[in-house]
């Protein structure tokens, strides 16, 4: 059985949507298909049973060449079930036209199987796309599956020593948790735990290294919502800066501390929510 799947939208909702896709792919047997932005390729690789990634950015100003490509890629496989994730006239008519018999999404004409609302945490929340087909969904125990050499080459990159690893990540948007602060907070620890080890993660690796870098890490704390997920799916210790509580699954390593203006927050805060209080 193939699945295909039109995932349009940010990286962390490409992030929020893989526990259901792995799900659906694990009680169906079946392969999956991702159409999505290029920029997402490497991490959609990271689920085993994903086959192909099919290039389309749904942001843009698409021609009717452009979809007409895409109908192209969609009609040639022997899709049994679309999970779809787009809306407008254009997604609509393509899958109007293409072949594949069940085609779930939350509206349109297209679609012959409503996806239904569910509550729960951000990824909990797609198991609605999963009920019209009869499956059910634990997004919390869902984990990302990385290659070992992706594991390797993170760990060479991580700072020398045996202590444990601390990655920090801030957003550096309005309202984070003061740049000051972020650069404080490991000397003041690497006083009470002299072999700390800190590791900024940056954004200038694919989002599959930094899934890997996050996996070596020893607790992770950030402001970033796609690190948080990552973190969450890799099983990472987490304290998580700025986050509602129902974008992440209730876990005792995972700490939830602020709101969305974060500047009030005091290094003890911090601290205290990291276990060093």
């Amino acid at each position: 059985m193939r699945v295909l799947v039109l995932s349009p939208g940010t990286a962390q909702q490409q992030l929020e949507r893989m526990p259901a896709i792995a799900a659906c792919a694990n009680a169906l047997g079946a392969s999956i298909q991702v159409a999505c932005s290029p920029g997402y390729r490497s991490l959609w690789t990271l689920l085993p049973s994903v086959e192909k990634i099919i290039p389309f950015d749904f942001s843009a100003a698409q021609t009717m060449a452009d979809w007409a490509n895409l109908l192209g890629s969609v009609r040639e496989p022997d899709f049994q079930i679309c999970l779809n994730f787009a809306d407008g006239r254009q997604v609509n008519l393509m899958l109007s036209m293409s072949h594949i018999p069940t085609r779930v999404a939350e509206a349109g004409f297209a679609s012959n199987a409503v996806a239904s609302q569910a509550d729960g945490w951000s990824a909990q929340r797609l198991s609605g796309f999963l009920a019209p087909l009869g499956l059910s969904l634990d997004a919390a125990a869902f984990r990302i599956s990385l290659p070992a050499a992706l594991m390797s080459q993170a760990r060479e990159r991580q700072p020398q020593g045996d202590g444990p690893l601390l990655m920090l990540q801030p957003t550096a948007k309005a309202g984070d948790w003061p740049s000051e602060r972020w650069k404080q907070l490991p000397l003041t620890i690497k006083a009470k735990l002299p072999g700390l080890r800190t590791i900024h993660l940056g954004d200038e690796s694919s989002l599959s290294e930094r899934a890997a870098q996050i996996a070596c890490a020893d607790v992770v704390l950030t402001s970033c919502p796609v690190t948080s997920l990552m973190a969450t799916f890799c099983g990472v210790p987490l304290v998580a800066l700025g986050l509602a509580d129902d974008q992440l699954p209730e876990r005792d390593v995972i700490r939830h501390l602020g709101n969305d203006d974060l500047r009030s927050l005091s290094e003890g805060d911090v601290l205290e929510a990291m276990g060093f209080g």
